[in-house]
């Protein structure tokens, strides 16, 4: 809840945050003191927020590799169709060894998060451009030794679509985001009526446009965001997006007007990204 904090509001106010303000912001959803204190002490120690004293305040802001996470997932989160793709698969492999088994797991689940899929014990591929993304995480884990990535297209025998299928549970993936459009067009509908009439606060839409993010940002999990001539033809991934822009879009005013009466006490307001605007969001692609 805190990432998305970060990368819905405070990332666009000069990514720091008093850690009153955060408390007050996370009261809504009924979290306690304790509890958020002990959530950013985690997000510290992890390498995501450092912290800088002002006075007897602390402020807690993004570190570059938050930073880096933050952009990574938001662009992914608000593009709202899927990419061209170039005919190339990108396939990374690594052996690294037993006495590295922690950095070895870890470097697993980031790999999953960025979207590669296993097609081999110890190789990994995906259809998106991820260079930049490998390079970061080889680096961060420091494997240079134990790692190859090749760009390549792939000669059969069998189809691109059967990698696909191979790599990612695509109707389990599909079934998720049918879940997804079951709920959140219920909701949208409800909440729209409901700010038209003057009827649910600034704070309700501060938290059910944060529950919104939230939980979208979790197909980042399970959905390694294929170009759209390897999905199915009934993919249910653009009707879950336009959903998701349009009822976010809904929530979006009232929701920053929340934020911004919380967060002007004890912030500097002035350091707004000027480009900012709620309604179109600097990462909303729709190529």
């Amino acid at each position: 809840m805190i990432f998305t904090l970060y990368g819905d509001y405070i990332s666009h106010y000069g990514n720091e945050i008093w850690i009153g303000s955060l408390i007050r912001l996370l009261e809504e959803f009924g979290h306690n003191d304790q509890s958020v204190r002990a959530a950013i002490s985690r997000m510290s120690k992890q390498g995501w927020v450092t912290s800088t004293k002002k006075g007897n305040k602390s402020y807690y802001s993004l570190t570059k590799m938050g930073v880096a996470r933050i952009e990574e997932a938001a662009k992914r989160i608000f593009k709202l169709k899927p990419e061209k793709w170039d005919g190339y698969w990108r396939t990374l492999t690594y052996t690294i060894p037993e006495d590295k088994r922690s950095i070895r797991d870890e470097f697993r689940q980031e790999l999953v998060w960025s979207g590669f899929g296993m097609l081999l014990n110890g190789c990994w591929i995906s259809p998106n451009n991820l260079e930049n993304e490998v390079k970061i995480l080889i680096e961060k884990y420091q494997i240079e030794p134990y790692v190859h990535f090749f760009v390549s297209e792939y000669k059969g025998p069998a189809t691109n679509e059967s990698l696909v299928r191979t790599c990612w549970d695509i109707d389990n993936i599909n079934a998720k985001y049918e879940e997804f459009i079951n709920e959140y067009s219920k909701k949208y509908v409800i909440d729209k009526n409901k700010i038209e009439s003057g009827e649910m606060t600034d704070a309700a839409c501060f938290v059910e446009r944060t529950k919104l993010v939230h939980e979208y940002r979790k197909f980042l999990f399970i959905d390694p965001g294929l170009p759209e001539e390897l999905l199915p033809s009934k993919w249910l991934g653009g009707h879950a997006a336009s959903l998701f822009s349009d009822y976010y879009k809904t929530l979006a005013e009232p929701a920053n007007r929340f934020f911004e009466s919380v967060f002007e006490k004890d912030n500097e307001i002035n350091k707004k990204d000027s480009d900012y605007e709620v309604l179109n969001h600097p990462y909303m692609i729709n190529k």
